[in-house]
């Protein structure tokens, strides 16, 4: 009887831990490096996998770098053989935690909060504090979005001279992810 009951524990354990995660793997990733007067330098990535533990507020996210589209393909290949050397460095990560997270806090108005995390990128990892950002609660899915900046020199990317003035070293990232219950 004794064993009954300790299955019967793990297995309801278990189930309780499975619903504390909430993920995607249809992400969406947007970055833009442009300088005014210049063609536009940004690119999207619609298959960001990412995860979120309600437990906790522990937030991962990876994204192929390969899977960053531009308008420009040739403006693609130069991303991915000379700056980000996709070949060399395949996948960009993001490991964090919400702040003050409370999953019962949440609602379709949705809430203020900001996350402290690594993002690795080029093989460099750089600790980002206070991203800023939006959740929601809707149809049982939690809708993280949010934006931060970070410098390409931050991640031992050398941009040639020849190009210098028309990328910027500053890049803005946009992230939004529908995360649901697994």
């Amino acid at each position: 009887m004794k064993k009954i009951t300790f299955i019967a524990l793990l297995l309801i354990s278990i189930s309780a831990i499975g619903q504390s995660k909430y993920l995607t793997k249809t992400g969406s990733l947007n970055f833009e490096a442009s300088v005014p007067s210049f063609e536009e330098v940004a690119a999207k990535n619609n298959s960001v996998t990412a995860i979120l533990n309600t437990a906790n507020g522990e937030f991962a996210a990876l994204a192929l770098v390969k899977a960053f589209r531009f308008k420009n393909a040739l403006m693609e290949e130069h991303f991915n053989e000379n700056y980000a050397e996709s070949h060399k460095y395949p996948k960009a990560t993001f490991k964090g935690e919400i702040e003050d997270f409370d999953f019962d806090g949440l609602s379709e108005e949705g809430s203020s909060m900001s996350i402290d995390g690594s993002l690795t990128f080029h093989g460099v990892t750089k600790e980002i504090k206070d991203i800023p950002l939006t959740m929601k609660l809707v149809d049982d899915k939690i809708i993280l979005s949010g934006s931060f900046k970070v410098m390409v020199s931050d991640f031992d990317i050398e941009i040639p001279k020849v190009v210098r003035n028309k990328l910027s070293n500053e890049v803005t990232i946009d992230f939004s992810f529908e995360l649901v219950n697994k």
